[in-house]
């Protein structure tokens, strides 16, 4: 069996959604009136400022909360708890540290029985589309931050899962590690077809990876804005630099700080203009 398989599943229906969280005096209200329609394949990134309730509505789709109001589907089947058609990546890796890579990416499907030929098969291949196919005799102490979240994000497509749920995988990365993991994910999804929910407070990832990114509020959090990225696929790094990226960037910004004054934006100045009469954007 494949390890990388045409996925026509993976349809996310969020109704209505209220989340309360604490008790007594301690309550609040952590997502308010949230309806998302997400479709089977597409690459949706979650954008709002810190404590918005991104990561508890991530939570709620994963199964790990109840919502207190409103009904959450994938492919029309209710939400009632974790399941592995639905896998979770965090911001740091959740690898057993005493097992190779290889016996990381396994695990799961070890735990359903697979047989031990086809559980290594299909992690090896697995290894070779996150470009790690030499290190699966390695600990994952012995990995780089970026090589870790690797290993992570194969051990969960090794259950062939409907729908990614990505809770800022790459956030404690550096600036160059975290541009290879984004390319690097954008060519995974391309041939995966699965549908990613990426939860993110960095602007210019949500516009480099998403083909929809939903603006969230402060707490309580409800969705203010969507916007539909029509940037051609496949993305390259230059597309940061480019006019369109720049506008969509300051959109986002007044949206998630609309009592900043922004500065307008300077024109362009032509690349063969001397240097002192060229201008930066100023954001």
């Amino acid at each position: 069996m494949s390890a990388v398989p045409e996925v026509a599943k993976g349809r996310i229906d969020i109704e209505n959604v209220h989340i309360h969280l604490g008790q007594g005096a301690q309550a609040f209200e952590a997502l308010h009136d949230v309806s998302i329609k997400i479709e089977p394949g597409e690459f949706v990134c979650i954008l709002g400022p810190s404590g918005c309730g991104k990561s508890t509505l991530l939570g709620a789709l994963a199964g790990h909360l109840q919502s207190s109001h409103g009904a959450i589907h994938v492919d029309a089947q209710a939400v009632d708890g974790p399941h592995p058609d639905r896998g979770l990546v965090f911001q740091h890796h959740t690898l057993f540290p005493w097992k190779k890579v290889l016996d990381n990416v396994t695990f799961g499907l070890k735990m359903k029985g697979v047989s031990r030929t086809e559980r290594r098969n299909r992690a090896r291949e697995l290894l070779k589309l996150v470009d790690l196919a030499s290190f699966e005799n390695h600990y994952p102490s012995q990995l780089s931050g970026g090589m870790q979240q690797r290993v992570e994000i194969a051990r969960v497509l090794i259950n062939h899962p409907r729908v990614m749920l990505m809770d800022e995988p790459f956030g404690a990365l550096d600036a160059q590690t975290r541009l290879m993991m984004q390319q690097l994910l954008l060519e995974v999804w391309a041939r995966i077809k699965t549908t990613i929910v990426f939860i993110t407070h960095d602007i210019d990832e949500a516009l480099f990876l998403a083909d929809r990114i939903l603006v969230m509020s402060p707490r309580p959090g409800r969705i203010i804005e969507e916007i539909t990225l029509d940037f051609p696929r496949p993305r390259q790094a230059d597309l940061v630099t480019s006019q369109r990226f720049t506008e969509l960037k300051r959109h986002c910004l007044e949206l998630l700080h609309p009592q900043r004054s922004l500065p307008p934006l300077p024109r362009l100045t032509p690349l063969g203009a001397p240097p002192a009469a060229r201008m930066q954007f100023a954001i």
